[in-house]
């Protein structure tokens, strides 16, 4: 069988590059994923696929649809498990876009720029006294990279030099304020 060009549909590139990870408002298709939203969720729907589209936060990506309450997928995208130590840094990201956007007022910017040295910070308000923090530290930078990768930090450069990453909106979807809550109960409970 053949495919011929007249059964593509004008929305056909902007499902290819959500496919391929998440399309923010700068894209050239951001405009078709409004235009055609409805078409696009329909397409999406039968392969199991679920469209997160935030306008208002300027992104738009793809989320499996789970088939029980065991969290089952019909497998089409795979899960990716963090370390230990990305987990905390990812939870730490959340807990700070959190506070940021409770208090966007008192910001010049609508986004949220963080340090490694900002972030080492946090990471000792957040970890017990006790626990091996020079092990987590010599693996910071990897885990800053890993959730660079997936999307959830932007590496930038700021006027005066310095590394700064932007915490991405989208880390409101990996860690809801569930997860963030049930995350700390777990490091409580396990006498972290």
């Amino acid at each position: 069988m053949n495919i011929t060009t007249d059964k593509i549909k004008p929305y056909s590139k902007v499902i290819v590059l959500l496919l391929k990870g998440v399309v923010e408002s700068k894209s050239s298709r951001w405009d078709d994923i409004f235009q055609y939203e409805d078409k696009i969720r329909e397409y999406l729907s039968v392969i199991g696929l679920e469209l997160i589209y935030k306008k208002e936060d300027g992104y738009a990506f793809l989320k499996q649809v789970e088939l029980d309450e065991d969290e089952s997928t019909i497998g089409l995208v795979s899960r990716r498990k963090l370390s230990f130590g990305a987990s905390v840094v990812m939870v730490i990201l959340r807990q700070i876009l959190e506070e940021f956007e409770r208090d966007i007022d008192a910001y010049e910017t609508q986004e949220r720029f963080i340090t490694e040295e900002e972030l080492k910070s946090e990471i000792e308000d957040f970890l017990p006294q006790d626990y091996d923090k020079v092990k987590f530290y010599s693996d910071l930078e990897k885990n800053i990279s890993r959730i660079s990768d997936l999307g959830y930090l932007n590496k930038s450069v700021a006027d005066n030099g310095e590394t700064v990453y932007s915490i991405h909106k989208i880390i409101k979807e990996k860690v809801t304020l569930d997860t963030l809550l049930k995350f700390k109960q777990n490091l409580e409970n396990y006498g972290l």
